[in-house]
Order: C-alpha cells, then sequence, then structure tokens
C-alpha cells in the first residue's frame, strides 16, 4: 500500500509581484491550473505593494520579479532579508535578467529559485507543487 495517509495538506497562500498585470494575470492563470490548493494568490504591481500586502495577509511564498519602478524586487529580497517577520517566506525569482551577477546578488537574500521569463507553465507548476509539500 501507498502511504498517502499522511494527511491533507495546508493550502498555500502566494504573493506574485510584477510590474506587468499581463504577467501577473498569467502567473495567477497558471497557479489556478496547476492543481495544488491554494489558499490566496495576492498581487503588487512593485516592491512597496508587496510590503503592504506582507503587512497584513499572511503569505506562504513570494514570487518576483527584479526590474520594476518604484521598490525594485533585489530591494524587496533586501528588505525581506533584514526582517525576522518573513523568514519563514519561500522566495522565487521570475525575471528577464538572469545574469550571473543578478543570480548571485539574489543568492545572498535567500532566494530559493530564480526562474527566466518566458516561463513555462509546467516549470511553474512544479515549483507550486515543491511549496505545497513542504507546508504540509
Amino acid at each position: 500500500m501507498s502511504g498517502s495517509g499522511r494527511g491533507t495538506r495546508r493550502p498555500i497562500s502566494i504573493l506574485i509581484v510584477d510590474d506587468s498585470s499581463t504577467m501577473r494575470a498569467m502567473l495567477k492563470r497558471v497557479v489556478e491550473l496547476s492543481g495544488i490548493e491554494v489558499a490566496a494568490v495576492h498581487e503588487a504591481a512593485d516592491g512597496n505593494e508587496a510590503i503592504a500586502v506582507l503587512e497584513r495577509e499572511p503569505v506562504d511564498a513570494l514570487f518576483t520579479d527584479i526590474n520594476m519602478p518604484g521598490m525594485s524586487g533585489i530591494d524587496l529580497l533586501r528588505r525581506l532579508a533584514r526582517d525576522e517577520r518573513w523568514s519563514h517566506l519561500l522566495r522565487v525569482v521570475i525575471s528577464t535578467d538572469g545574469s550571473a551577477s543578478r543570480r548571485a546578488e539574489a543568492g545572498g537574500l535567500d532566494v530559493r529559485l530564480y526562474l527566466e521569463k518566458p516561463l513555462r507553465p509546467e516549470v511553474m507548476r512544479d515549483v507550486l507543487a515543491g511549496i505545497a509539500a513542504a507546508h504540509a
């Protein structure tokens, strides 16, 4: 018999941060189609909006772009790294900037994964499955 009697997974809460409303909508749609149980999907257009969401909503995973007006993704990640309240937050970068220097900078800020755009939906689905399994 399989070991599937381990209980139910706790639904995860996600924050998508990207200045492109089209990209946020696409990522949200991928989340919906992934089959992963999600409690909530929050959105923000830059790091400042993301901080406001994090201040008022419980979030398990953050998916952020790097290059955004206002507070950039790197500045957001720096702010999160300095605040213990968000030490549990799984951080994933989704960006067109895949340079080695940018990846190294993000890696020093507790980023779990660095994904490049354009992002294939199956990659996002696999990432979500891993996050959900970690929060089971």
